[in-house]
């Protein structure tokens, strides 16, 4: 799983056949995986940041003209179309049939509604502080079912995955402000990986806490079996292929964004107007 975790809807089943056929294999995972709508759910939350980083780094200035560069970076169909061809390069050489066929029908198809569902509904802080609390219940009470969330996020390697992308990001994000001359004097490479390797601990505790509280929401109305059959999958050549693939996509995709936001950033931060 990824901070940009996968879900939901599927093709429409009353497509002509001559229709389906006419959809390249990529297009029919990539739906069945939801992406179209967990992207639309991250440009949401994207917008929301561009705000945290309106006020944290340059005082709230910059009003209509900062939302408008935040809008313009949270583009979706270029989000979506980053997401797509790189899932497609990534995936080229594998035989998608396995993927597509465990997540268009049973336990896949549910749990991928599941995903989606929890996200959209993490957008919301009170669903966000409420799954955290249901994480820390199930610690205290030493429930089985967090065992079978731990294997089931070591299968995916969900959590060293997720600190590797955030860290990359932020570097793609500090390099965008140096860019942009944010900092007196000049930031080397050298400063920025020092200063994102300081922030490793803090991101991983981050990290662990925001998937389990996700993992928990999610997958809450699955049996112990399903949940099983899903990590199962996740440790077959298939799975584990296709879950490279999503992080890889996904990073590039928040890389690109990360960039983007901190060369905007930097105009603000050095008192310019656009």
């Amino acid at each position: 799983m990824i901070r940009f975790i996968a879900a939901s809807a599927m093709l429409i089943a009353s497509h002509s056949l001559a229709l389906a056929q006419s959809v390249a294999p990529i297009d029919t995972l990539y739906r069945a995986l939801g992406l179209p709508e967990i992207i639309e759910i991250m440009r949401e939350e994207g917008m929301v940041y561009g705000e945290d980083l309106r006020t944290d780094l340059f005082g709230g200035r910059g009003g209509a003209q900062w939302n408008a560069i935040v809008a313009d970076i949270y583009d979706i169909d270029g989000m979506q179309e980053t997401v797509r061809n790189r899932l497609d390069s990534e995936l080229a050489a594998q035989n998608l049939a396995p993927m597509i066929d465990f997540f268009s029908t049973g336990v896949g198809r549910k749990i991928i509604t599941l995903e989606v569902s929890a996200r959209r509904a993490l957008l919301e802080k009170s669903v966000e502080e409420a799954s955290k609390d249901a994480l820390a219940a199930m610690i205290a009470k030493k429930a089985p079912r967090l065992d079978l969330l731990t294997e089931f996020a070591e299968a995916g390697e969900m959590v060293d995955n997720n600190v590797v992308g955030a860290m990359n990001s932020n570097y793609a994000f500090y390099s965008g402000l140096a860019k942009g001359g944010a900092f007196p004097g000049e930031m080397n490479e050298e400063e920025i990986l020092s200063d994102i390797w300081g922030q490793e601990e803090a991101i991983r505790s981050d990290t662990e806490e925001w998937l389990y509280s996700f993992l928990t929401l999610a997958y809450q109305p699955l049996s112990d079996e399903e949940l099983q059959a899903y990590t199962a999958f996740f440790l077959t050549d298939a799975g584990a292929a296709l879950n490279r693939a999503i992080f890889a996509a996904f990073d590039e995709m928040f890389v690109s964004v990360s960039l983007a936001l901190g060369q905007g950033a930097a105009l603000f931060m050095a008192g310019q107007e656009l």
